[in-house]
């Protein structure tokens, strides 16, 4: 499980490596043209069992972590399905993509400030 950094905070998500590569690769081209959008997804049992989504923006620090060196090659047709769904009001839903393997989990409940003692 590779983990996406967000936001200056630091919140952390984890995500199968092969789908946070895939999300590199899209947040990259679209903040590039600056297009911001919420990444959206169904959250586990073991933190409530919601639904969770984040607004995707250049002015929000990005940091992605993977568990493994490699991730295999990026799948074309997935990467311009997502590059679509991201353009629509709700953004880009992964709770239902048949491609996720693992669920999103969020490290922890609670964000503890960096600069906290």
């Amino acid at each position: 499980m590779g983990t996406l950094i967000y936001g200056s905070i630091g919140q952390q998500f984890e995500f199968d490596d092969r789908v946070l590569a895939h999300l590199q690769a899209l947040f990259s081209a679209k903040l590039r043209r600056g297009e911001s959008f919420f990444l959206n997804w169904r959250d586990p049992q073991s933190v409530g069992d919601g639904r969770s989504a984040v607004w995707i923006d250049n002015s929000v620090p990005l940091y992605f972590k993977y568990s493994r060196a490699a991730h295999g090659p990026l799948d074309r047709e997935w990467l311009e399905e997502m590059a679509v769904a991201a353009l629509g009001p709700q953004g880009l839903d992964l709770s239902d993509d048949p491609r996720m393997k693992r669920q999103v989990t969020a490290k922890g409940n609670s964000v503890k400030r960096k600069d906290a003692h």
